[in-house]
Formats: C-alpha cells, structure tokens, sequence
C-alpha cells in the first residue's frame, strides 16, 4: 500500500512511523512544506499517560523522546503580586523542534521517505498515485478545504487573541499562569519550561484589551517590547523570543476550535488538527494527534477495506476527541470571561483555574495536593463564618436574611402530582419530612400553585384554601421539630402549560377531559395539541397579582422560612419574560424593561408582604435554548440584576424548559455556567441546578464561586439521605443526625473508614 503523509508534524511523523512499524515494506512518504528544523510552535506538553501510550507503539522513538521531556508537578498562579502553588499535577514537556528531529531521525530509520520544502500543488493527482493520502497538514488543513462538502468542517473562532513567544526565563518549578492588570485591560500568560534553557510563554488578552493596547498597530518587535515590559517581573530580566519572523505585521492569533463531521473522504483521511482541535489552555493538542496516528495505523494495518478502517478509526477516536473538545471548551471559555473571576479572593481564583476544564475534580485535588486542598477548604469555612473548621465547601453554614442553613445542600422542587384537589396529602408530608431528616440544609417544597386554574396538572398542590395551609403548616412545624433544616415555599401559575396530563402519563400533555381555562402572557399554545391561553388584560394581571399576594401570606402563616416565586420554564411568569411566549405590543411586551414589568410588579408585591427578616428567591430560565429568538447570555444576567433591585436575596439559576423548540445541550453541571456568570459579573447570590448528582460536584462549584448553594433533584428522590450519606463518605462527622438514626450513622462512619462503598461516589 502507498501511503502520503501531507505534513511533516507530530501527527505526520508519528502516523508514519507507526505504519511502518506494522507494514515495513510499504512505501511510506511524508511531505512538508517547511524546512526540516522550521518549528513555529516553542514546547509540546504531554501527561504521563500519553507517554506510556508511545511507549507501548514505539519503546525507542518514546525513550528517545522521553530523554529530552522536562518534568514538573506543581501549578503556580501568580495575580496581585501573590504566588498560591499547588502540586501532584504530573505533566512532562519537551521542544517542539527538539521533538520533530526525534521523529524525524526515527521515520528515517525506518526507511519512510520524508520531503521537506515541497508543496503539494495538486491534491487530486495525489489521490491517484497514492493508495492511502494522510492529511496532517494542520489546523488551515489545504486538504480539509478541498474536500469540504464532504469532511463538512466546524470552524469556531475564539474570542481572545493571543502570541506564541518564547523565553530564556526559568519556569522550571512550575506550570505557570500570570495575571497582570494594565490601564487597558487584563493580560495573561501561560509559561512552562521545555528545555534547560528555554520555556514557552503564550500571553493572551480580550479582544478589547488587545485594540485598546494598540497591538493591532504593532509589528511583533513592538509586541514584544510592550509584553516585556507587563512581564519585566516574571522575566527576571531575559528577553522573549519569536520564532515568527517571517511573517509580516502581527504575529497575534485566534484559536480556531475545528471538528468535522466526517474524518475520511475516498482514500484520504484527516489526522491530528485538520480533522479536529483542543485550545492550548489544556495542553492536549499533540497528544490527540499522537493517539489518533496510533490507532490509525493500527486500523489501517488490520482491517480488510480502508472505508472499513476509517468508519472504524472515526468511531473509535471520536468520542475521546468530543470529551477532549469538551474540557478544552469549558478551558477556553475560562480564559475567554477570566475578568469575572479576577476580583476573587486568591485562593478561590487558584481553585477556580485549576478546575475550569472540569477534568480536575475536588477530591481528584485532594489526591494531587491534600495539604492545598484541606487549606482552600479552611479558607472557605472561615468565609462563611466557621472559623479554624475543617470540612467539605457543601457543609459551610450560608446565611440569607435571618436565615441561616446548616449547609450548602438544598433538595429541588420536585412535582410530586400526589395533591387532591390542591391539598398535599399524606404522601407530601412523609416525602418532605425524609427529605428534611436527610441532613440537606434546605428543603423545597414543589411548586405550589396559586389558584385551581394555575395548577400545572389535576394533582399539583396549592396554596389558595384554608385546608392547604394547614396542610402545610402541619409539615413545616414536624420538620422545625425534628430538624435542623429549613423549608422553602415555591410559588407559581402553570399559565399555558396548565390542565396537562400527570407527570408519568405525558408530560406536557393536554388532559383528556376535565381542562380549565389558561391564562398566559400571549394567545400562544404551548404546542400544537396544547389549548391557546388567553392574552392577560389588566384585570386578570390585578388578579393573578393578589393570588400569588395571598398564597405568600398563607406561606408566612404556615411558618415557611423562604418563599420562591417561580418565573421559569415557561410557567405564566416567565412568559411574560421570553420573547417566545410573549409577543405582546403594549406597556408589557417587546423590550426587555417592558417584559419584566409584571413579574416585577408581582415580586414587589409578594415581597411586600413576606416578613422583612425571611429571604425570598426567584427561579429563572437563563436561556430559552432557541439562540438569539430567546433570552439567553446578557439578557439573563439583567433579569437576575432586576429582581435583586426589587428585593431577592438569591437568585434559582435555571435553564430552558420555555419552549417546544428548544435544543439544550445536557451534560454534567450542564446548567452551572449560567449561575456562575450571573454570581460573577454581577455579584448576586446564586443557586445552581441541573444533572448535579455527586458531593464532588458539589464541592467544584462551591469552591471556585460558581454559585452560593447547589441544588439537586433526582439523587434526592432516588435517597432522601443523600446529605447525610455524603458526609459519611467524605468522613465528616460534624454533620447532624436524627437521634434515633445514630445507630446507623456509627455504622456508616465505620464502613466508610473502611472504605466500603456506601452508594455515593466521591
């Protein structure tokens, strides 16, 4: 089989080298543009494991490689003059030219033939010669953009700009970032060592930052003269160095983030950036290139068609890619809003950094650096008020109003669809009274409505009859009792989404038979099968208004500690507030402003009657998943900032749920990073939810600021103990247990020490 490499990088070197490792007699070329020693990158940085990987391919390429690898353990972040270190980090870097000759002198040995200083003119002439074309040719991959409509490429261009630069600077201690404040803006660096003498050292900034510094007018002696001088501390002294020269004007870059939806097209297949990349923030780039080339040759070696090999090779590769991709985005989208984090304490912004990819976990923290870790956890207590106490983020005291929570756990809301004509039954008491005895700090009960004709289904509970708010009354005195939780009122209307089906017949379905009138912002469905609401007039405003008036003064009268309005997932509050229900064309549609006039007006009038001295909270959809048609990125940030002017202590950070045409993205903490912009850019108090099910999930966004609380919903009704089973796994006795549960909670403690599995993975 004649095989053609077009590029001569780490993809196109290795891919060769490992092709004739398993095929000697084949006739393997690698064709470059560049010169043999040209390297317009500065070091490569590869983790242990991808080490070991080559080492299994290739011992002598590997040893080869791993003679010249500079090794370091620590992470150090530098901002404000502090330097906060944290080690068990493992990774190895080595020059990028250095490493190229390595494979160079390799692939010669093994008889490839390497052509430098070629172009390739003629794609298509290549195809027939050669059985096998190998397109490594980078992330502007000629290849690739030939053959388009076939490999059909997502290009993402990057917010931030930023310089590949070199050093004779010593950062061999550590993997160092640095933060540096100008009068026009936040730059960065990412500085490691490669070699003895040399270290790599990429500064980045906004966009902004970047025009404002006037580095869109430079030519790259003048960059670097003006990055010297920000970084004259860090530098000690020694210049920075490029390795682009040749190039005329600026040398300054957009990361282009590519994936393509198919890697292979006839006999011609993309390895390593051409077919897909990861930001040089996580450092993995090389190591996918260097895998792929693995399992390539691998494929193309044993089985009986190459359309076979790559169907095989794409299948295989493409979901370690995708998650790469993913902590490589959340990575870059870090660096991309860094500003928001900037003003938090050191020890937070450190944490915050070290597990922006969401790769590194807390406990995996724990592992690395202990002492670091069990510091940063000290630190967060005593910013809570809990002095010289060691434990978990999630069992720090938090306080809103007179309120304060033994911990940072709250239980969801979570329709039940167990009320009898609006009154919660004994099935409601015994479902929130385990809750409340399962060590969470609050408890939510599901969303109550305000009147028959809001509840979302015939079994949905309210608060709009003397006999529910003694229902509720009844629950909140056992759970003040016998608790040391505390209980949160969530208040709603179903608006268009009313007289649907229960929750596990079909959801969001209309009810067979039985059906009441629905009131919403717009005459709107909320699909086709759904009945069209009515649009709001002043009188059903004035209203709804007074129901949901009188729904808080029965909550205060049952004793409630918090109350929620709900305004998300496309109930009647939030409505009015997407653009998708609410088509409105008077004072209570159109502009933003004008869309959370009655929400406003219907908080203010809520809290005017909650007592002073108890918080109220407010859920919101952040974005509507239906790009720019709905609400989604500013816009949400400014619905949390109106309702904190109008009085809410903490904001319930939601997401989607308003409209059939949502396209969500899930995943782990999918809805965490609306809760973390809103806390950051803003400083309000945030909850955050969604696909959280794990106390290291807990703990990550508690610890880096992400959100104030952390609510979760299907682990608490899969165990209504979840908190109390948390803190047996992590060790922490402080935690409270109902007294005749003792007996167990010994038990626990004892099998956790043993480390016996318990149901919750830490």
């Amino acid at each position: 089989m004649k095989t053609v490499c077009l590029g001569g990088g780490p993809a196109g070197l290795y891919f060769a080298i490992s092709l004739k490792l398993r095929q000697p007699d084949t006739e393997v070329v690698v064709i470059e543009r560049n010169r043999a020693d040209d390297t317009f990158g500065w070091g490569v940085v590869l983790s242990d494991e991808t080490l070991d990987n080559l080492a299994r391919n290739d011992a002598k390429s590997a040893e080869a490689i791993r003679e010249h690898f500079a090794y370091w353990d620590d992470i150090a972040v530098v901002k404000d003059g502090t330097r906060i270190t944290s080690t068990g980090h493992g990774f190895c870097g080595i020059g990028r030219k250095k490493m190229l000759l390595l494979l160079q002198d390799r692939a010669r040995e093994l008889g490839v033939d390497l052509r430098f200083e070629t172009e390739v003119e003629d794609i298509d002439a290549l195809r027939r010669d050669y059985d096998l074309v190998v397109a490594a040719d980078g992330v502007n991959s000629r290849t690739r953009t030939r053959f388009e409509d076939a490999f059909k490429p997502e290009i993402d261009t990057r917010a931030c700009k930023f310089i590949w630069l070199g050093t004779h600077a010593k950062f061999d201690d550590a993997f160092t970032f640095i933060f540096e404040k100008t009068e026009h803006g936040w730059i960065w660096a990412h500085a490691y060592q490669f070699d003895d003498d040399t270290a790599t050292f990429i500064v980045e900034c906004s966009e902004e930052t970047w025009r404002s510094a006037g580095f869109d007018k430079m030519d790259q002696d003048q960059t670097i003269a003006v990055c010297e001088a920000i970084f004259a501390k860090d530098l000690d002294g020694n210049a920075l160095i490029s390795n682009m020269k040749h190039l005329r004007g600026s040398a300054w870059l957009n990361f282009n983030r590519v994936l393509c939806e198919k890697w292979h097209f006839d006999n011609v297949v993309l390895l390593g950036d051409a077919s897909a990349t990861a930001h040089f923030s996580i450092g993995s780039g090389t190591k996918l290139a260097l895998e792929s080339a693995i399992a390539l040759a691998e494929l193309v070696s044993t089985k009986p068609t190459l359309e076979d090999a790559f169907t095989t090779y794409q299948e295989d590769r493409r979901l370690d890619v995708l998650r790469l991709q993913s902590a490589a985005r959340n990575s870059t989208e870090w660096f991309e809003d860094v500003e928001r984090y900037l003003d938090l304490d050191p020890v937070q912004f450190n944490y915050s950094l070290l597990t922006r990819s969401q790769r590194i976990s807390h406990e995996n923290l724990r592992l690395r650096d202990a002492k670091w870790l069990r510091e940063a956890e000290e630190w967060f207590q005593a910013q809570a008020g809990a002095n010289g106490v060691h434990r978990a983020p999630m069992f720090a005291p938090f306080q809103l109003r007179d309120m304060r929570l033994a911990n940072r756990v709250v239980v969801s809301p979570m329709a039940q669809y167990k009320a009898v004509d609006g009154c919660p039954t004994d099935w409601h008491f015994s479902h929130y009274a385990e809750r409340a005895k399962g060590g969470a700090g609050l408890v939510y009960v599901e969303m109550t409505c305000v009147s028959p004709e809001g509840r979302i289904t015939p079994g949905c509970p309210g608060l709009y009859a003397p006999e529910h708010e003694a229902a509720w009354k009844r629950l909140v005195d056992f759970v003040h009792a016998e608790t040391e939780a505390k209980l949160c009122m969530q208040i709603g209307h179903a608006g268009r989404k009313g007289a649907t089906q229960l929750g596990w017949e079909e959801m969001d379905a209309p009810l067979e038979d039985g059906g009441w009138p629905l009131l919403s912002a717009s005459a709107i469905p909320w699909s086709d099968r759904n009945a069209t609401p009515k649009a709001m007039d002043r009188a059903d405003m004035d209203m709804v208004r007074d129901q949901f008036v009188a729904a808080t003064e029965m909550a205060a009268r049952a004793g409630f500690d918090m109350v929620e309005l709900h305004a998300a997932h496309g109930y009647l509050i939030s409505s009015f507030i997407s653009p998708i229900s609410n088509i409105r064309e008077d004072e209570y549609g159109g502009s933003l402003e004008n869309r959370l006039r009655y929400p406003l007006e219907v908080f203010r009038a809520m809290r005017a009657v909650w007592p002073e001295g108890k918080p109220m909270s407010v859920r919101i959809s952040a974005t509507d998943w239906v790009g720019d048609r709905g609400i989604e990125g500013e816009e949400a940030v400014d619905i949390a900032a109106a309702f904190r002017d109008a009085g809410v202590d903490i904001v319930d950070v939601s997401a989607g749920q308003t409209s059939v045409e949502a396209k969500p993205v899930y995943g782990r903490m999918f809805q965490t990073p609306f809760s973390d912009r809103i806390r950051n850019e803003r400083g309000i108090p945030t909850m955050a939810v969604g696909n959280i099910y794990e106390p290291d999930h807990v703990n990550s966004i508690l610890m880096a600021g992400r959100a104030d609380l952390v609510a979760l919903a299907r682990p608490h009704l899969a165990d209504p103990y979840w908190t109390l089973h948390a803190a047996a796994a992590l060790g922490d006795n402080e935690t409270a247990w109902p007294l005749p549960y003792l007996p167990g909670r010994d038990q626990m403690q004892r099998l956790a020490e043993r480390g016996e599995g318990l149901g919750i993975r830490v």
